[in-house]
């Protein structure tokens, strides 16, 4: 009875084992049933949710085509006013940092060395011309004599002759130390040479200067004009000429950053030669600048105009993308899904590119968020920038035909 009691105990125990095993196994089974019904309900609902995107719309405007370069700005004329002879400072007669015009007195030098030495010069003039006047008259007798008689000898007569040439030599030589004097006494008084912008005072009154000096009294910048050296790759040099012949080329000169339109003007020539450690070529334009904006020796970013394409097919650069097939851009359709559309762009410039074909003016292009878009994706557009001309560039830009 007893083993018969065992038995039955231990087949009670195993059905119970088998029971608890299956009833894991069924929860496990209807978990996994559950997350995997889960899973894919939630792809399927992001795959219906719409995206967010910016977007601008296709639009028909003018597009300028620039070149850009590095420049620096030069004086149109710079002169270091020096003096032209020796002696002591007595007034310096303009303010540092003065726009001064031509002809202004801007240093006197003391002139009484000067004024004495031509009253020297002029009283030496003086009486070589008297000694020249009585030798002429005496030559005026002596030919009478000569001719009437012959009461002097031909020999005199050529003697007195002589003297009077020697005393004319004597004369003109005291009118050049004479006419010398008045100038040294002209440059005791320093006037501006030309229009521009006194610069620092190099030396102060009381001062002894030398024609010799090095250094010189001041220097004077002109700044209205005012000029800008810039380079350009020698490839766009016969762009440039070409353009240059139907009409003058403005240029705009930018802030080192780029981002600060300092002033415009017009391109004036091109160097006769091209660089060749660098493969560039000079370019300069001149400005009015009338507000001073311009400083000489100040680095800016010059653009040059060469053109402005009328009528173009314009977006936003950033709507670009590009893929095995060339350049794509995703076009926003009326039932807000998207579709890839290949384009050929015909001009990038700054933030906005010119297309030549695969979009007509008032589609929609997505221009952020194209990273998680395909063909058909549903979206949620906002506002994106506008597809304006660009009014800067950071490179140098140039028609790319793609």
């Amino acid at each position: 009875m007893i083993a018969k009691s065992s038995s039955c105990f231990r087949c009670a125990l195993h059905v119970a084992v088998l029971l608890a095993v299956a009833t894991f196994l069924l929860g496990c089974g209807d978990s996994s049933a559950k997350a995997t019904k889960s899973s894919k309900g939630g792809r399927q609902g992001m795959a219906g949710q719409a995206m967010p995107v910016a977007v601008a719309p296709v639009a028909v405007s003018d597009l300028p085509v620039y070149l850009s370069g590095l420049g620096s700005v030069q004086a149109f004329y710079t002169v270091l006013v020096k003096t032209r002879v020796d002696g002591q400072i007595v007034r310096v007669n303009f303010r540092e940092g003065q726009d001064v015009k031509q002809g202004d007195l801007l240093v006197v030098i003391d002139p009484r060395p000067f004024q004495a030495a031509l009253s020297q010069a002029e009283a030496t003039l003086f009486k070589d011309q008297a000694a020249l006047k009585d030798a002429k008259v005496n030559l005026e007798r002596f030919k009478d004599l000569f001719q009437n008689g012959g009461v002097i000898s031909k020999q005199q007569l050529d003697t007195q002759d002589s003297l009077v040439g020697q005393l004319e030599g004597a004369v003109r030589a005291d009118q050049a130390q004479v006419e010398n004097a008045k100038l040294n006494v002209t440059y005791t008084n320093i006037t501006a040479p030309i229009n521009g912008r006194v610069g620092l005072r190099l030396v102060d009154p009381g001062n002894i200067v030398h024609a010799s000096d090095t250094t010189g009294l001041l220097l004077i910048t002109q700044m209205h004009p005012i000029a800008v050296i810039f380079t350009l790759p020698e490839d766009n040099l016969a762009t440039v000429a070409q353009h240059m012949r139907k009409g003058p080329l403005s240029v705009d000169a930018y802030s080192r950053d780029d981002q600060t339109k300092l002033a415009s003007g017009k391109l004036l020539t091109i160097d006769n030669q091209i660089d060749v450690s660098t493969g560039t070529a000079k370019l300069k334009a001149v400005f009015d600048n009338q507000e001073q904006a311009l400083w000489p020796n100040q680095f800016v970013n010059a653009r040059l105009l060469l053109e402005v394409r009328k009528n173009s097919t314009v977006i936003p650069s950033a709507a670009i993308q590009r893929g095995p097939q060339g350049a794509y851009v995703f076009v926003v359709k009326p039932d807000k899904t998207v579709d890839m559309r290949t384009v050929e762009i015909a001009l990038v410039e700054g933030n906005s590119a010119s297309i030549a074909s695969g979009l007509q003016p008032g589609e929609v292009v997505v221009t952020d968020g194209q990273d998680k878009l395909q063909a058909g994706s549903h979206v949620e557009p906002r506002a994106g920038p506008g597809a304006a001309p660009a009014q800067k560039s950071h490179q140098t830009a140039e028609a790319k035909q793609e």
